[in-house]
C-alpha cells in the first residue's frame, strides 16, 4: 500500500499572501469615503475579501492539485 505524496511548495501559494497584505495596511482603507449602498469604504474594502480570499483559495487549490 501506498501513502499519498504531499504537494510540496508552489509559487502560486504566493497568491495567498494577498488577503493578508492587503488587509493588514490599515492605513490605505482607514477612511470613510466612498461610500458603496451606505457602507464606508472602510466596511465594503473588508467585505469585498470574503469572498475574494475564497476564490484566491479556490484558484490556488485547482493549479497546486
Amino acid at each position: 500500500m501506498t501513502t499519498p505524496k504531499s504537494g510540496g511548495w508552489h509559487p502560486i501559494w504566493l497568491i495567498l499572501l494577498l488577503p493578508y497584505i492587503a488587509l493588514l495596511w490599515l492605513p490605505f482603507y482607514n477612511q470613510a469615503m466612498p461610500n458603496v449602498l451606505g457602507f464606508p469604504f472602510f466596511y465594503w474594502y473588508q467585505f469585498i475579501w470574503v469572498p475574494l480570499t475564497s476564490l484566491l483559495i479556490y484558484v490556488v487549490y485547482k493549479v497546486a492539485k
